[in-house]
C-alpha cells in the first residue's frame, strides 16, 4: 500500500512539474506572438498611410466616376456570369481603347455601340468597363446583413488575345492576391474574380465575429490574439472557476467556421468539495492544476459562429466543470 501511495505521489508530482513547464512555454509563446502581431499591425498601418492609401483613394474616385457615368447596371445570375460575358466586356474595352488611340479620334464622341457605360452586378460585386482597356471589379462585403468595406481590383491586358493581369488593387496586403492570380487568372478569369470575392467576404466575416465577441463579452475575455487574416484566433476566458484557453484555426481562407478547435480548462483553485487534507496532498494539487479539454466547447466552435459558440460555452461551462471535477473530488 505504501509503495502504491508513493508511486501515485510520484506520478502527481511529475504531472505538476509537467503542467508548470507547459504553462511557462505557453506564456513564452504568447509573448512572442503578441510581439509579432504588434509588428505586423505597425507594418499594416505604415502601408495604409502611404502608397496603398493613395491608390485606394484614387481607385475609389475612379470607380465612383464610372458608377456615376454608367447608363445602366445589369444584374446577372450565375449562369449569365460566364466566359462569354467576360469576353464581351474585354472586347468592348479594347475596341474603345483602340478607337481613342486612332488619329483625330481621341476627343470624338464615343460610338453608341461601344459606350463604356454598362456595369454588371453579380452577387456582391460589380464589374465596370474602365478607360485604357481595363476592367474594374468592385467587391462589396457584408456582415449580418450590414455593409462593410468596399475593395477594388483592376485587370488589364495588352490586347484582347493576351492574358489579363492585376495592375492595381485595394485588397489587404496579407491576403494571397498574387497566389490567386497565379493559380487562376490566366486559365480561368471568372474563377479568379469569384475566388477573390469569397476570400474577402470570409476574411471580413471572421474579423467581424472577433469584433463582436469583444464588444459583447469583452469583460469575460482576458487576452485575445489573432493573425492578420484571422485564420488563427486565441483567447482566454478568466471570469470562471477555471481559466479557459481557446485556440481555433481555419485551414482555408474561405472558411468562416474553424476546422480545428482546442479548448482547455485550467482550474485556478480547489473545489469546495475537497477537504483540507486533500488540498495539502500533492495528488490533489496536481489534479487541480492539470488542464482538461472541453469537448462540448470545441464542437460548438466548429458548428456555430464565434459569438454563438462563446455564448454556448459560457452557458454550459458550470455544468461541464461539475461533471469533470466530480470524479476527481470522489477519488
Amino acid at each position: 500500500m505504501h509503495v502504491d501511495q508513493l508511486r501515485r505521489r510520484q506520478h502527481s508530482v511529475s504531472e505538476l512539474t509537467y503542467v508548470r513547464d507547459e504553462d511557462t512555454k505557453l506564456e513564452t509563446t504568447r509573448a512572442r506572438l503578441s510581439n509579432v502581431l504588434k509588428r505586423h499591425e505597425d507594418l499594416k498601418e505604415r502601408l495604409s498611410r502611404d502608397s496603398d492609401k493613395l491608390i485606394f483613394e484614387r481607385l475609389q474616385r475612379e470607380f465612383e466616376a464610372a458608377r456615376t457615368a454608367q447608363t445602366k447596371e445589369i444584374s446577372i445570375d450565375d449562369e449569365q456570369w460566364n466566359d462569354g460575358l467576360l469576353a464581351t466586356i474585354r472586347e468592348k474595352v479594347h475596341m474603345e481603347a483602340d478607337r481613342k488611340a486612332m488619329p483625330n479620334q481621341a476627343n470624338a464622341p464615343p460610338d453608341p455601340q461601344l459606350q463604356l457605360r454598362t456595369a454588371y452586378r453579380t452577387k456582391n460585386k460589380v464589374i465596370y468597363c474602365l478607360d485604357g482597356a481595363r476592367i474594374g471589379i468592385q467587391y462589396e462585403t457584408f456582415f449580418a446583413g450590414e455593409p462593410c468595406e468596399i475593395y477594388h481590383c483592376v485587370l488589364e491586358s495588352k490586347s484582347f488575345l493576351e492574358k489579363m493581369t492585376v495592375i492595381e488593387h485595394t485588397l489587404p496586403f496579407f491576403l494571397p492576391m498574387r497566389e490567386v492570380e497565379s493559380d487562376f487568372l490566366s486559365s480561368n478569369a471568372i474563377k479568379f474574380i469569384d475566388h477573390l470575392e469569397e476570400i474577402l467576404q470570409s476574411y471580413v466575416d471572421r474579423r467581424e465575429q472577433v469584433r463582436l465577441i469583444k464588444e459583447l463579452y469583452g469583460n469575460q475575455i482576458g487576452e485575445l490574439f489573432h493573425s492578420l487574416s484571422y485564420n488563427l484566433i486565441e483567447f482566454v476566458m478568466e471570469d470562471f472557476e477555471c481559466k479557459v484557453t481557446v485556440s481555433i484555426r481555419y485551414s482555408d481562407l474561405l472558411f468562416t467556421l474553424p476546422s480545428q478547435a482546442r479548448v482547455l480548462a485550467w482550474p485556478l483553485r480547489p473545489s469546495r468539495g475537497i477537504s483540507v487534507a486533500e488540498r495539502r496532498s500533492s495528488r490533489a494539487a496536481a489534479a487541480q492544476l492539470v488542464p482538461f479539454r472541453l469537448h462540448y466547447a470545441e464542437d460548438a466552435l466548429k458548428t456555430l459562429s464565434l459569438p454563438e459558440a462563446f455564448a454556448e460555452i459560457v452557458l454550459s461551462l458550470p455544468r461541464a466543470l461539475r461533471q469533470i471535477l466530480s470524479p476527481q473530488e470522489s477519488d
